[in-house]
């Protein structure tokens, strides 16, 4: 069984665009701090994960 989510166009786009400025400036952050540190490379990962995020949310 499969959960999903749906949204209407609006809430979507709002969702999309703040989930994908959050993404970079997570990424943004890390390149900061140091990308080859641990914390420079698990806020990359958390970044591109927030970026990423709203790929599994549909939209109606």
């Amino acid at each position: 069984m499969t959960a999903s989510v749906k949204l209407t166009e609006r809430q979507y786009r709002l969702l999309d665009t703040t989930s994908k400025l959050v993404g970079l400036v997570l990424v943004a952050a890390g390149l900061e701090v140091g990308g080859s540190t641990p914390t420079g490379i698990a806020l990359a990962i958390v970044g591109a994960a927030c970026a990423t995020a709203t790929v599994f949310i549909t939209n109606e």
